[in-house]
């Protein structure tokens, strides 16, 4: 389909499997499956139905169930396709929004099951597991966003991104508490994330899930989305609003485990058929959810299909791929014994590299203009480098070691800092052995960890302006940008998926000055190619001195495709002001001070430089020349040149 046309349902042809389709689904290299799987409303010979189709190669029949049968599971057999393994067929009168199930009874030990459909694009909300037969209808407005989005998703374009859950973003409190739906979030989401200068959204897993308190990371519906918040016309909605105001949509998804629900796709035709049957290999420790079986071509064809599914019929603008660890490494939270090496005796999983890395071929093969992302804690190397140079092929990386680093460092009493000096400056060895991300997510302000101003050390005021500095310190850096929700303000409570962000504390002048401090830190960082053009290569920054740690003190530049445009930034991480602190500087002429996070307009205690400084001939720090500076306590300031855009 096109943008701006409506997405109409399937025709009765093209839901049907020919033997390419056969082919090249057994052969792993069908990524459109959804198109012949599942349920689509069809005409057939004249006649209004629907067709089903189902993978169940050891299943001894199976029968599609639901309201129209009153559940009874001899009603309506589905055939069997040669030997595919598929089982298929057309009910008349069936239509769009018809419950149903497959009903499977194995070949082995009498085991029969109903499970939700695999692919069906929408399904009951639970705890109720049936799936509805549905289509896909919608009529987009968002070509503007869809033409311009390789430019907005580009390496070399700002990425500033806000993570959320859309259960919790706002609760409505006066109606038990009930999360926003699609359609109100589409009202409100878009204005202000626009108005707060984020470039993307990024929401944690909208598939279906069982379970809401697992965040949506324990996924049974991968090619629907969750009921709890509305329709797929209603999540398309969303999405075509936030395109139209210039936000790009990163979707969570999770292809490394999936829940035991019996209603999902564990045991599913009474074998092993989508997990691996030894627990060594098929049993996911950390959250008792079973791992998939990679080396299955069947498999790889269903996961690439739903990656594909969301990109093509919701337009998404990028995947963030959860727990890329637990799928290369065979001994993940796995004790010796508890796992089998592979062919060469080796701890990679293989079959799951093979499969990441024909993944993203795919993805970038098929939508171009989109990133993938990977969450990956580890030091597996490669991991945003394209396969034909050797990587597993994702466009971007979480930077996982710097997010543990500054939020360790920063919990420090500014006193001890100067012993962890290390921890600032560390990064800048690896900063750019990937594309990375910065992340300060969702999994640090949760399980007793604590909100990010809860970390910070000191007094209330000490508080406020560590949090300032802790994001001003972040955009200074090389790196994509990605904050939780909650967070742009100064939540003071943990995430909690069953409650509201609180943002009543917008009404304090210190929360709401964090909220303005991250909006000006976005201005700056979309406004000043010097920092985000060169993100992920070295020519982007330079230390000014990185030595400072009696001082806890760090200065930096950042410069862009443009030689003779540069920001310098200047952290304090101590309470200590520093006035007639001199650093090295580039060029003579004025340095614009064009942010202070220690401006009373953001709850600061107003140290500053009058508006700039003048640098002088005097060398410093291998420059030419030097500027000295007031340095406010517990601050970051951005400098640009007379000759840079502010």
């Amino acid at each position: 389909m096109k943008n701006g046309h409506t997405e109409t349902g399937a025709s009765d042809e093209m839901t049907l499997m020919s033997k390419e389709d056969l082919y090249l689904f057994n052969e792993g290299s069908h990524f459109h499956l959804y198109r012949k799987f599942g349920a689509h409303p069809v005409i057939r010979n004249g006649i209004a139905g629907t067709s089903f189709s189902v993978w169940a190669p050891d299943a001894e029949q199976v029968s599609v169930i639901g309201s129209f049968n009153d559940w009874k599971k001899d009603a309506h057999g589905l055939c069997r396709r040669e030997e595919s393994g598929i089982w298929e067929g057309f009910l008349p009168g069936v239509g769009k929004g018809t419950l149903y199930k497959f009903h499977i009874r194995s070949r082995f030990n009498g085991y029969e099951v109903e499970k939700t459909d695999p692919f069906a694009f929408f399904n009951e909300i639970p705890p109720k597991t049936a799936s509805i037969v549905w289509d896909l209808d919608y009529t987009w407005r968002d070509e503007k966003w869809m033409a311009s989005r390789n430019k907005r998703n580009a390496l070399d374009a700002p990425m500033s991104i806000y993570e959320m859950h859309v259960g919790s973003w706002k609760r409505v409190l006066q109606d038990g508490n009930r999360s926003l739906s699609y359609r109100e979030l589409g009202t409100t989401l878009p204005q202000y994330l626009q108005g707060m200068g984020f470039t993307h959204v990024e929401f944690l897993p909208i598939m279906d899930h069982p379970f809401f308190g697992s965040w949506g990371y324990q996924t049974t519906g991968y090619f629907a989305p969750s009921g709890y918040y509305g329709t797929p016309q209603d999540l398309m909605f969303l999405i075509d609003e936030l395109h139209r105001h210039d936000i790009g949509v990163i979707l969570d998804w999770v292809p490394s485990h999936f829940p035991t629900d019996g209603h999902g796709l564990s045991f599913f035709d009474g074998t092993h058929l989508y997990e691996h049957a030894d627990p060594r290999q098929g049993v996911q420790p950390d959250w008792n959810t079973l791992v998939f079986n990679y080396g299955r071509n069947e498999v790889r064809s269903v996961l690439t299909s739903s990656a594909l599914f969301w990109l093509d019929k919701y337009h998404a603008d990028g995947l963030r791929v959860d727990a890329v660890a637990s799928m290369l490494y065979l001994d993940y939270s796995r004790k010796d014994g508890e796992w089998i090496p592979n062919q060469y005796g080796g701890r990679e999983n293989l079959e799951a590299i093979a499969f990441l890395r024909r993944l993203n071929e795919a993805v970038y093969t098929y939508h171009p203009d989109v990133q993938t992302f990977a969450e990956e804690s580890t030091a597996w190397p490669l991991v945003s480098r394209p396969t034909y140079a050797g990587g597993i092929g994702f466009g971007l990386k979480w930077d996982m070691g710097w997010m543990h680093d500054i939020l360790e460092y920063m919990s420090q009493d500014p006193y001890f800092r100067k012993e962890h000096h290390y921890k600032l400056t560390f990064r800048m060895v690896y900063a750019f052995h990937e594309n990375f991300v910065l992340p300060l997510s969702h999994d640090e302000v949760v399980y007793g960890k604590g909100s990010l101003l809860g970390k910070m050390p000191g007094d209330d005021w000490q508080k406020f302006a560590n949090l300032r500095l802790l994001f001003g310190c972040m955009y200074a850096q090389p790196g994509k940008k990605l904050l939780f929700m909650g967070g742009e303000f100064g939540q003071r409570r943990e995430w909690a998926h069953d409650s509201t962000v609180e943002w009543d504390l917008l009404q304090d002048g210190r929360h709401s000055g964090i909220q303005q401090w991250v909006t000006d830190l976005n201005r700056l960082y979309r406004n000043e190619p010097a920092l985000y053009e060169r993100d992920c290569v070295p020519a982007g920054f330079e230390w000014v001195d990185c030595a400072d740690a009696g001082s806890s003190v760090i200065s930096l530049l950042r410069k862009g495709k443009s030689t003779d445009k540069a920001v310098l930034a200047v952290c304090n991480f101590t309470p200590v002001p520093r006035p007639n602190y001199r650093i090295g500087a580039p060029h003579g002429g004025f340095w614009k001070e064009v942010l202070n996070s220690d401006s009373t307009h953001y709850g600061g205690r107003g140290w500053g430089n009058l508006g700039g400084l003048e640098a002088v001939p005097i060398p410093l720090h291998g420059r030419t020349h030097s500027i000295t500076l007031t340095l406010p306590p517990l601050a970051t300031l951005f400098f640009t040149h007379s000759g840079c855009s502010s």
